[in-house]
């Protein structure tokens, strides 16, 4: 291991163990990506994130994705202490993630090649594919692997089963992830579970929860302009089926005075291409709803906690949710929630602390929890503020940072210890 107990000692300013050479792996998920695409999203936000906020405990960050573009620099400064490296891996162009598993050996080789001359002294993968590149680069050089899975192929399967497009060796390879490597930064009390029936121990799993950006999400500051119905709900994220537009539309057929904005997806002028948009419009057609509908296409980060704001109510109804990053946003920002009681929503939405947890795919339940809301203005109010408190104390990225330092520190003593003993 390059990592020693002389590499932690204190760096200024920081609170943490020292600066050192941080490598993230995020092999479809770009830090620079614009958000709102199939593939980009929560993780993308994530990775980002994450980076910075180690970079702001005086550590040192590089990102490796894989270069879709012919046109990106080797290298991009994403911001003090934090570097996105575009790794040559497959044809350099957008590919769906579902397609990129074949590249991954070259990934992982252009990994080793890098790393040979420059070891870093920790990596943390993101995602499935990418704990495959780093597994096969860490084993060739000797370094730490730590891996978070943002999403595991045995609760996509269960939930999609003939739809889910996954390579059909994901869990195999997902189990070799867990396996191999150092420990697991699960995102939620529910992976752990999971992961333990994939033969992961839990003593090998740390959970460190996604963050949020307490600064741009507020409650103070300009809402979005409202409609002309007395109540707003809003769903925000990738229109993609298992997040539950559907059965959002289903509820607001049982909601009167009431209008649903889907903000998400392709930009505005291609919404009426889009096969979910045409979709999810037919379903609000047969449901009589159609004009209380409005669909937004894909919406600017900076333009996401006025949208929150300027509702009263966010649906979170996904079928199933590895974590959620809107639920955190929308609580961030004062807002109450109603979720579907699954995965990471579990965790982050407290029922009736800061808004509702109703079963998944059940529209009654969903409007029958909106509607206890939308009633009782004073409830909301608490909840909100509730949302706001939560966030502060569990959910911020410098907290997420430190956690996620923790675990680096665990892994690289007891690496340390080893080699002492040795």
């Amino acid at each position: 291991m390059t990592a020693t107990a002389g590499s932690l000692t204190a760096a200024p300013d920081a609170g943490g163990p020292g600066s050192l050479d941080i490598a993230l792996v995020s092999e479809h998920a770009s830090p620079l990506a614009t958000l709102g695409g199939v593939d980009a999203g929560g993780q993308n936000v994530h990775v980002a994130a994450l980076a910075g906020a180690l970079a702001d405990r005086g550590h040192r960050v590089t990102v490796h994705t894989r270069r879709d573009g012919r046109e990106l620099p080797d290298r991009v400064p994403l911001r003090d202490g934090v570097e996105v490296h575009h790794v040559p891996a497959g044809p350099p162009e957008p590919l769906p993630k579902d397609e990129l598993l074949p590249h991954m050996d070259e990934f992982g080789r252009q990994l080793v090649r890098v790393w040979r001359s420059r070891p870093p002294d920790l990596v943390h993968s993101h995602f499935w594919m990418s704990g495959l590149a780093a597994l096969h680069a860490v084993r060739a050089l000797d370094l730490p692997l730590l891996h978070t899975y943002h999403a595991l192929g045995t609760v996509k399967r269960r939930h999609q089963q003939l739809a889910d497009t996954s390579p059909p060796q994901r869990v195999a390879l997902e189990t070799e992830v867990g396996l191999g490597c150092d420990r697991v930064i699960a995102t939620c009390r529910d992976e752990v579970a999971e992961l333990a029936r994939m033969g992961v121990r839990s003593d090998k799993v740390s959970v460190v929860p996604c963050g949020v950006d307490t600064e741009l999400f507020t409650p103070q500051g300009p809402a979005a302009p409202r409609g002309p119905y007395p109540y707003r709900l809003l769903q925000l994220g990738r229109l993609v089926p298992r997040k539950g537009a559907a059965v959002s539309i289903a509820a607001l057929a049982l909601l009167p005075d009431t209008e649903l904005v889907v903000a998400g997806g392709p930009p505005a002028h291609r919404l009426d291409d889009d096969p979910e948009v045409r979709r999810l419009r037919e379903i609000a057609r047969r449901a009589g709803v159609a004009d209380r509908v409005r669909f937004t296409g894909g919406v600017p980060s900076r333009q996401v906690p006025a949208l929150l704001r300027g509702s009263d109510v966010v649906l979170c109804p996904a079928d199933y949710e590895p974590f959620g990053i809107v639920p955190l946003e929308a609580m961030a920002c004062g807002v109450p929630v109603v979720a579907s009681a699954v995965g990471g929503q579990l965790d982050t939405v407290a029922d009736p602390g800061t808004g509702r947890l109703v079963p998944p795919r059940d529209p009654r339940a969903l409007a029958r929890a909106v509607a206890d809301l939308l009633g009782r203005p004073a409830t909301r109010t608490a909840c909100g503020a509730a949302g706001r408190r939560r966030v502060l104390r569990r959910y911020t990225w410098a907290r997420v940072a430190a956690e996620t330092e923790a675990a680096y520190c665990a892994v690289l003593e007891a690496a340390t210890a080893v080699t002492e003993v040795v």
